[in-house]
């Protein structure tokens, strides 16, 4: 398919995002229908979002002739680049005469807020499970919120075509954790399934034919329980009641609220209010728009009833956790908890003096205004203001996912300098400090083990198990301070050789573990504004290693390099060759530099100190001092000597 006609369908599916379709009221197969609510949940990359497209394909979701692209539910630019989903999103597909709505989850361990909140408003999940890899930490953390709502989860073991599958020993591990977890009997009673998502078949027995998704259809219908209509909440005949799970903002409809109904039916044009977690009223709207989500389209609705999934429109105020209903009701639905943020980044406005030369959103009250509108819609993130009213603090639950919010900003043209990552300690019981602590699971070549294992001892963390897995490698689980893994990533990556495979996930507060010494050479700090030479820029690579190239605006205070000592030295890198009448042999000798040293936005948020800030710009990622002005940075180092 040639670029233009790729770029075309790319249009295509955003207009399709917020296309509306028109369905009379009481059309079969919108009002009669058998309904059932499921999450696909799992950890990172075993294939939760492919597995949802061929889903959507084998229900007819889509044309036979029509082209769809891969991971057709990753809707974002981001995700799409990344390979990753970042929100949870909802879709539905008929089968027969069953609806199936079902939510797309995030499966990295920072988004884990999304698969929270979500699970309340299902009735089932599908877990997913890597052949291979088996349970890995954000499989046990997604599993033990299941678990906790009393969902019994239907096991899929995916990836089965893989050279390296072991599908016997990962259902063992899983049908373990589940037990660890403290799964009662219903749910140590799962059903499972073995798949491969990227063909498009399931079978429940390895040796049967291996065709398409009909027994997962099959089993969802079966083993995932209707919602519950004639209970004590979900009930047909009382009023109107949705708990909002998550919030989005619609270019036609304004903002507009997902979640499950309790109880009830709610029409268009009908009076409702919102009240928060206490009952506490928060205002009164009439719905203007009911709209259900079918494969990538939105399906606009005159009425909707207990136990389906819709968006609503109409409220202006209303946000995640409140509880709309009818102006009759005065209990709020309970919201589950959410686990706290472990990880805080100072957001400043950017006062370098290339600041404003490609964004266009610079001051305060916007930077301020576009956290605090994230911090509604994604509930895992906590935004304060400084006291100057010059500075935000931005906690979340790991550098993944601070960096999607800070890449996201970037790219809506706002211009802004953050801080080093720290982390979010809490005092104990006795007055005691607490710190995050999280458990790391490693995946590494035998010849490896050792220096991983060095490392981590460095920063505190401690064995928890290892074990051979077979092939020449080695999986051992760590209990790590979240502080001692901020920046080690790269680390790892290299002392493995780019073999390593390293997932963490929050595991607990802990106590705190002591200082932990890391080292990091001294930078190169250039002296001068202006732009660099290639002459300067050749002298100054015996230094250290560059992060510029030539021809590249710089300004006092901001580092364009690495020391190859421990302290900082402050350089020129814009000096020329002195021009002179006396010629020479070597007076026109081409001057060669190796190529510059250039970091993704998390890198270099993991690689700066305390004193130090990056730069982010809608053109580029710069690294700097936090002090720029040499004097004042100096006096600042002299005093910390002296304390």
């Amino acid at each position: 398919m040639s670029s233009f006609y790729k770029k075309f369908h790319h249009n295509l599916l955003k207009i399709q995002k917020y296309s509306v379709i028109y369905v009379p009221i009481g059309q079969k197969g919108l009002t009669d229908m058998k309904i059932r609510n499921i999450a696909i949940i799992a950890h990172v990359d075993h294939g939760k979002t492919t597995l949802v497209d061929n889903m959507l394909k084998q229900a007819g979701t889509f044309r036979e002739n029509e082209h769809v692209d891969d991971r057709v539910m990753d809707s974002g630019d981001i995700e799409r680049e990344r390979g990753i989903t970042i929100s949870a999103k909802p879709t539905s597909v008929l089968w027969h005469d069953y609806k199936i709505n079902i939510v797309d989850t995030p499966g990295h361990a920072d988004f884990g807020g999304e698969v929270e909140r979500i699970l309340s408003m299902v009735d089932g999940v599908v877990l997913l499970v890597d052949s291979a890899e088996g349970p890995l930490p954000q499989t046990k953390f997604v599993l033990s919120k299941a678990l906790k709502l009393g969902l019994r989860p239907i096991v899929c073991i995916n990836k089965v075509d893989r050279g390296d599958a072991r599908p016997d020993e990962v259902l063992s591990e899983t049908f373990d954790l589940f037990d660890k977890l403290g799964a009662d009997d219903a749910q140590l009673d799962f059903p499972y399934l073995y798949a491969v998502g990227r063909d498009g078949w399931a079978v429940r027995d390895l040796n049967d034919e291996h065709k398409d998704l009909t027994p997962l259809f099959q089993l969802i219908v079966d083993h995932v329980p209707a919602p519950d209509c004639n209970g004590s909440r979900c009930q047909l005949n009382a009023p109107f009641t949705m708990l909002a799970t998550t919030l989005e903002s619609d270019p036609y409809v304004g903002r507009i609220l997902t979640g499950k109904i309790e109880s009830g039916t709610v029409h268009v044009g009908q009076s409702v209010k919102a009240i928060n977690m206490n009952g506490e009223f928060i205002e009164n709207a009439k719905i203007t728009k009911i709209i259900e989500h079918r494969g990538i389209e939105k399906i606009s609705r005159e009425s909707a009833s207990a136990g389906d999934i819709v968006v609503v429109a109409g409220f202006s105020k209303a946000t995640v956790a409140d509880t709309l209903c009818d102006p009759s009701v005065t209990e709020p639905i309970p919201a589950m908890p959410i686990d706290p943020p472990t990880l805080t980044m100072t957001f400043f406005v950017n006062t370098s003096p290339l600041a404003g030369k490609s964004g266009k959103k610079l001051t305060s009250r916007m930077i301020g205004e576009r956290l605090f509108k994230e911090a509604e819609t994604n509930i895992a993130l906590k935004v304060t203001q400084s006291e100057n009213k010059e500075s935000f603090e931005v906690s979340g639950r790991g550098e993944l996912q601070l960096g999607i919010l800070i890449e996201t900003m970037r790219r809506e043209g706002f211009e802004l300098s953050v801080s080093r990552p720290r982390v979010v300690m809490q005092t104990g019981e006795n007055g005691e400090m607490l710190e995050p602590i999280e458990e790391v699971v490693v995946d590494v070549d035998d010849e490896f083990s050792g220096v991983v294992i060095e490392k981590m001892t460095k920063r505190k963390a401690t064995i928890t198990e290892m074990k051979a897995s077979g092939g020449g490698k080695t999986r051992i689980v760590f209990s790590a301070p979240s502080r001692g893994l901020i920046g080690y990533l790269s680390e790892f990556r290299t002392d493995t050789r780019g073999t390593g495979i390293m997932n963490r996930v929050f595991d607990k507060y802990g106590p705190y573990r002591g200082p932990i010494v890391q080292y990091r050479p001294g930078v190169l700090v250039s002296m001068e504004n202006g732009v660099t030479a290639t002459y300067a820029l050749h002298n100054l690579e015996p230094r250290g290693v560059l992060f510029v190239g030539p021809q590249t605006e710089v300004y006092s205070g901001m580092i364009i390099g690495e020391h190859s000592k421990e302290n900082d030295l402050e350089v020129n890198p814009i000096k020329g060759k002195e021009l002179t009448n006396v010629r020479s042999v070597t007076a026109d000798e081409k001057l060669f530099l190796a190529p510059p040293r250039k970091m993704s936005l998390e890198e270099a948020l993991s690689y700066i100190q305390d004193d130090e800030l990056v730069e982010v710009t809608p053109a580029t990622i710069r690294l700097r001092k936090k002090e720029l002005d040499s004097g004042k940075r100096k006096k600042l180092a002299r005093g910390k000597e002296e304390i």
